[in-house]
């Protein structure tokens, strides 16, 4: 490979406060890079990018403001970041080698970098048998937010009524079946009935509705949970959310992990939620979380979900687009209920 590459990289070139961003937003240019061993300082390493995670939060940080989620926004007219797996091109760090694949949470949205090699989080085993787009859904952001709320702050007993919603996103299909290893009872909800389908038959769901065919989620809720609900994982917030907390249990956790459904809202027109005083009366423990927050707990995550995906208990399913060129689309896919699975976009051959 000779030693200046052109490479495409995604930019953010004016904030979107509101709606699903577009290419006013995101814009795609070329940038000559140099990637010889004299362009890589010290404690940095080359990367061809080969695959990256299109996450909700992403859009987060696209709006201008640290509305809600209080995430640091992307500076103006810089290259964005996301989850990313690598492969090492050239080092100037004696822990990796050309040839390695990495994982970091600080990849440019473009077709090559070169990355201070603290932001790697890990090497990846090319010998594990794990496919690489797994390492950003089932071992990636999704799995591990999956796992803080269902394993860390969720912690349900065996027999515990579970319900998740987003359940065939990528985060719902790793919830739901850590939910279901440790014996509970699991209920999703999804925004059709092929994702009812999928859910319960790839993901071991015990059942689902579809939200869209519901117009009295109050009323499904008794259908699907006549016991009540002691865990909630909450995904999309809204008037999901406010149903809910009329059918928690006595101590209930309810982790909320996102809430998809209000994103692209300015705060002033999000649903309200009227019945908090259910929390009081149930003494139900709802918690916000980050999972910058539980970096100390990712390995311990990483070792467990490897074990799950080896053993076959934890499977993931992989929404791939081929090219640097998708991600603004893949990005906006993502609030149209057009996904099932983990959205990665393909940039370089594995």
């Amino acid at each position: 490979m000779g030693s200046v590459v052109e490479s495409r990289e995604w930019y953010l070139a004016a904030y979107s406060p509101h709606g699903v961003p577009n290419s006013d937003n995101l814009k795609l240019r070329t940038v000559a890079l140099s990637l010889s061993s004299d362009s890589i300082p010290d404690g940095h390493v080359s990367l061809q990018i080969l695959f990256l995670s299109v996450d909700p939060y992403l859009r987060t940080r696209l709006t201008g403001t640290l509305d809600g989620l209080y995430i640091q926004q992307y500076p103006l007219n810089e290259v964005i970041t996301a989850y990313g797996v690598g492969r090492v091109i050239g080092s100037k760090d004696s822990k990796y080698t050309e040839g390695d694949l990495i994982l970091t949470p600080s990849a440019p949205v473009a077709e090559y970098c070169i990355l201070p090699s603290s932001r790697v989080i890990r090497k990846i085993d090319a010998a594990s048998g794990i496919s690489l787009p797994d390492y950003l859904s089932a071992l990636g952001v999704p799995g591990f937010a999956a796992w803080v709320g269902i394993v860390v702050l969720g912690d349900p007993k065996p027999g515990s009524n579970v319900f998740i919603s987003a359940a065939s996103g990528a985060v719902g299909m790793s919830a739901g079946q850590l939910a279901k290893i440790r014996g509970c009872r699991v209920i999703g909800s999804t925004g059709s009935d092929e994702k009812v389908k999928l859910i319960k038959e790839e993901f071991g769901y015990d059942d689902g509705f579809n939200y869209n065919k519901e117009s009295d989620f109050d009323a499904a809720l008794s259908k699907y949970f006549p016991d009540g609900i002691d865990v909630y994982l909450d995904n999309v917030g809204g008037k999901m959310l406010e149903s809910v907390l009329n059918h928690v249990n006595k101590y209930a956790r309810i982790p909320l992990c996102g809430m998809i459904s209000q994103y692209n809202k300015v705060w002033t027109e999000r649903e309200g939620v009227r019945n908090l005083l259910n929390m009081v009366g149930k003494e139900v423990r709802m918690e916000g979380f980050m999972l910058e927050s539980y970096w100390h707990r990712f390995e311990d995550f990483a070792k467990e979900m490897e074990g799950y995906i080896k053993e076959g208990k934890v499977t993931s399913k992989n929404k791939i687009n081929i090219g640097i060129e998708s991600f603004l689309d893949s990005l906006a896919s993502l609030f149209s209920s057009s996904n099932i699975g983990k959205v990665v976009v393909q940039v370089n051959k594995a």
